[in-house]
């Protein structure tokens, strides 16, 4: 769920962009099948086991799986000081270009036949849409972003 967009104060500079962040977090109905598989594939285990081996498998993966889900939304989008960072890699905004959103059909053609092997791609699948950003600095070999977001009107805003 996103956060709402703080409004800026009576003295704040209009050309100061506002913030944006944005942690790409699995959906909330994932939760539910994956503790069922880990509670499952536990109760499996502890099949016929007496003592510590009975209850050592609920103990072990119903927390594995939690820390699955919890590593797979651990990457962030974000947009402040004057970079744009998606998961570990920064990019200055001012060498960034035009910015489009990418959905449905136009994501697929973008993150596959029309994907250049240099572009830095932060996709995550179970986001819909994303942004292609593209990369002005003359210095650096890679010629665009794709990076998945729930909120693009949002980035392409504070980007712009």
């Amino acid at each position: 769920m996103s956060s709402p967009r703080p409004s800026p104060g009576p003295d704040a500079d209009p050309q100061t962009p506002v913030p944006f962040s944005e942690r790409l977090v699995v959906p909330w109905w994932w939760w539910p099948p994956a503790l069922l598989m880990a509670g499952l594939l536990a109760a499996e285990l502890h099949m016929g086991y007496p003592g510590v081996r009975s209850w050592l498998p609920y103990v072990l993966l119903l927390p594995l799986a939690v820390v699955l889900l919890v590593w797979l939304g651990r990457v962030r989008v974000a947009v402040d000081g004057g970079v744009l960072r998606a998961g570990d890699a920064r990019l200055p905004l001012d060498r960034i270009g035009q910015v489009d959103v990418v959905r449905g059909e136009a994501k697929r053609e973008a993150l596959g036949p029309q994907l250049d092997p240099e572009a830095h791609v932060l996709h995550r699948p179970w986001i819909g849409p994303a942004v292609r950003v593209e990369v002005l600095d003359p210095d650096d070999p890679v010629p665009y972003w794709v990076v998945s977001t729930r909120r693009p009107e949002q980035l392409i805003a504070t980007l712009e």
